[in-house]
């Protein structure tokens, strides 16, 4: 079995990819086919043998779908900006076109006669010049994609528009041969050019939402480093990064990035691993100690041993856990998809079996007035108001949400959000702060000048703690240093005023103390409980104080966790120690804590949680989060943070706020509520309309009206969304 990959062009919902799908596993030589939607690429394994990959496009194309080779990132983007471009100017021209029809139609409401109405407006030929565009070149699209869906025996949304606006189209046609040279006929040309207008607009923002479906992946390659400085033969050169083998010296710079991932053999240092782990404070190495591709040095030269290559480095892992995650097939099926698989053709039979029991029974051999029956029932049933029913609650929906500060990144996001009933929280940067500050201060000096030597040496480093003590004390003056000195792993040291200033981790100050008692070891054990960096300062040997560091809690985080906590099952899930994050979790009031994760396992501690039955949402800001966010069932990534988990995620908080993430889980309720509103409107037109039309008491004008009746009672209602509050509670 070979294996290949290939884009798709022309997919508008969940039954095309199924209908692909479908099609290429029944066919001989394809052992497996895989159609997604969202990243619109196929999978397929398959027998060299039995079918080649021109067969297989050629049966894309027989859907009326369009196959695409793999492109290039640059090729994807551009191919996805002209396609976004085009669809942009078809609805432009739709509604230029459309605007007068739906004036006409205004203007002839007794309540609007003020409205100045040129007669050429209601002449049909006008009216049917605007519309015939609109139906036959910018609504093709929906001929083309209902043609592909019933040449399979189903059904999609384009065969609803297709029919719909049809009918409205056609029997304006009909009314106007009829009718030639009256006045005031009763024409429906407005009804299908604005409902495929408002159609387009929505296929426009779903372009251009399905657009950032691949900007994950490219960014998370962005970080690959193309070149590594190599030890050979005592002397140094530069190579590509795939010409580099296992066991290669690497030479590296303060302010260079790890090209690969290795062990150190050389040096002390300290390396920002924030672009992988999430964790603000960098992490000291020393020879022995593993580090990772693409992560920066902080600190000073060191020489690493390259211990992994191509598909094993943990940045090229990340990448392919979230590929896969954004390959797999979503198990969602449009409500709507499913319902109009059984409802049109049964509408059809029922209108095709109406007007032979009229043109047999009831007026034998009147063509027209069963002509006329047929239409109504055509017209009244015409899931019109059926096909606007999610789009317009879901684009109502999204834009409040925006509003809000929450921007879902489509539509299935949106519908999937409110079965989530767990909730993962990444602790750095998304529970807390991000950065570490300054917790708790103990002053052991007489003449209370702590504060001043201590920034005075802490100035000289640009280490976070450094910056986070020198913020602390940003209004002490500095005092002039001689001598400093960087101690890698350990801390600094210096003479201030000739008293030698030392300052750094317990196990560099304690040895060279003259005392040390146990009430000091037994607060910074609490401390250090309480998930705090406990930095100690001596003078000349003595004591002379500590400061405790710690990435504090966001202030709104508390609230939000006790909001949610009745309805969801919290989880914190962090890379630090377990002590660390169950300081946190105490004080948040979150009871399930999963530590210690390292970056590649995140998502793996997502799929033991969908493993027990639980719809998983995970919540994060770091790169190292971008597995998870895109394995979850739903991936929420906060503003703040990196540019890749918020690609990776499926909702995005604008900025920092964390209590949006009820707003998100509030809006995706009352959208999915309005939807199901829709629905029983749309149908509930139906199921009264269609019995009345069959028995001759609707005229087919009184059918359109009432059908364009239905389509705007169910966007009035989608737009009551657009006023909704997001509740106090969820």
């Amino acid at each position: 079995m070979e294996k290949a990959e290939f884009k798709i062009s022309g997919m508008t919902c969940a039954a095309c990819s199924s209908r692909i799908e479908r099609v290429l596993n029944r066919t001989e030589g394809i052992d497996q086919a895989n159609v997604n939607l969202v990243t619109e690429k196929a999978s397929i394994a398959y027998d060299q043998n039995q079918v080649d990959m021109d067969q297989v496009f050629d049966k894309v194309k027989q859907l009326g779908y369009e196959p695409i080779a793999l492109e290039t990132a640059d090729e994807a983007k551009a191919r996805k900006n002209k396609e976004l471009n085009r669809q942009k100017m078809k609805f432009i021209i739709a509604m230029i076109l459309s605007l007068p029809l739906l004036y006409t139609m205004v203007g002839h409401f007794s309540f609007l006669n003020f409205l100045p109405l040129p007669h050429v407006m209601t002449e049909p030929w006008f009216q049917f010049v605007l519309a015939t565009p609109v139906q036959f070149i910018l609504g093709w699209q929906f001929y083309k994609g209902a043609y592909g869906a019933l040449r399979n025996k189903s059904a999609n949304m384009d065969v609803l528009v297709a029919l719909g606006t049809s009918a409205a189209y056609f029997y304006s046609i009909y009314m106007w041969v009829i009718h030639a040279g009256e006045t005031h006929i009763p024409l429906y040309f407005e009804t299908s050019a604005v409902l495929i207008t408002l159609i387009l607009l929505g296929k426009y923002f779903e372009a251009k939402a399905k657009g950032h479906a691949s900007d994950a992946i490219n960014k998370l390659l962005s970080l690959q480093v193309k070149e590594a400085r190599v030890e050979r033969d005592g002397e140094a050169v530069s190579l590509p990064v795939d010409q580099v083998q296992q066991g290669d010296i690497l030479l590296i710079k303060s302010g260079e990035y790890v090209p690969l991932d290795g062990e150190i053999i050389e040096g002390d240092t300290s390396l920002d691993e924030s672009m992988l782990t999430g964790e603000s404070i960098p992490v000291d190495k020393t020879i022995g100690d593993e580090v990772i591709g693409a992560t920066l040095n902080h600190g000073n030269f060191i020489k690493v041993k390259v211990t992994h290559t191509g598909d094993d480095l943990v940045l090229n892992q990340i990448i392919k856990i979230v590929e896969e995650a954004q390959g797999e097939k979503p198990n969602i099926q449009r409500l709507a998809d499913k319902i109009s698989g059984i409802f049109v053709p049964t509408v059809l039979g029922i209108a095709l079996v109406v007007f032979i029991i009229w043109f047999s029974f009831i007026t034998p051999l009147d063509f027209q007035a069963s002509l006329e029956v047929f239409i109504a029932v055509i017209v009244i049933a015409c899931p019109c108001a059926l096909g606007l029913a999610t789009p317009t609650s879901i684009m109502a929906g999204s834009g409040r949400s925006a509003e809000l500060g929450v921007l879902f990144k489509s539509s299935e996001a949106l519908e999937q959000t409110q079965k989530v009933e767990t909730i993962v929280f990444d602790k750095t940067g998304t529970l807390t702060e991000g950065k570490p500050s300054v917790y708790k201060v103990i002053d052991n000096t007489e003449n209370q000048q702590f504060g001043t030597l201590v920034k005075s040496l802490e100035i000289q480093s640009e280490h976070p703690l450094s910056q986070a003590i020198t913020d602390y004390y940003q209004d002490v003056p500095n005092l002039i240093v001689d001598q400093y000195q960087t101690h890698p792993g350990n801390g600094i040291s210096g003479y201030i005023n000739n008293q030698f200033i030392k300052i750094g981790s317990q196990s560099f100050i304690q040895p060279d103390l003259k005392q040390f008692d146990s009430a000091l070891e037994d607060e910074i054990k609490s401390l250090q409980s309480q998930g705090a960096t406990v930095v100690l300062a001596s003078i000349d040997h003595q004591f002379a104080g500590l400061i405790a560091l710690r990435d504090e809690p966001k202030t709104s985080a508390k609230a939000l966790i006790e909001r949610l906590r009745p309805n969801y099952d919290i989880v914190m899930l962090s890379g630090d120690s377990q002590g660390t994050a169950e300081a946190i979790a105490k004080e948040l009031g979150i009871h399930r804590v999963i530590a210690g994760v390292k970056p590649d396992h995140k998502a793996e501690e997502i799929t033991k949680l969908q493993d027990e039955g639980k719809n998983v949402m995970m919540i994060g800001d770091g790169i190292n989060d971008a597995p998870a966010l895109a394995k979850s069932n739903i991936g929420l990534a906060m503003g703040t943070g990196s540019d890749i988990a918020i690609e990776a995620g499926d909702i995005m908080i604008v900025g920092g706020d964390i209590e949006k993430v009820a707003a998100a889980l509030d809006m995706s309720q009352r959208t999915m509520k309005n939807i199901k509103q829709n629905l029983f409107f749309a149908f509930c037109y139906n199921t009264i309309g269609i019995p009345i039309a069959a028995f001759g008491l609707l005229a087919p004008w009184v059918a359109g009206a009432a059908m364009a009746f239905s389509s705007v009672s169910v966007v009035l209602n989608a737009l009551r969304l657009q006023k909704v509050n997001p509740q106090k509670k969820i």
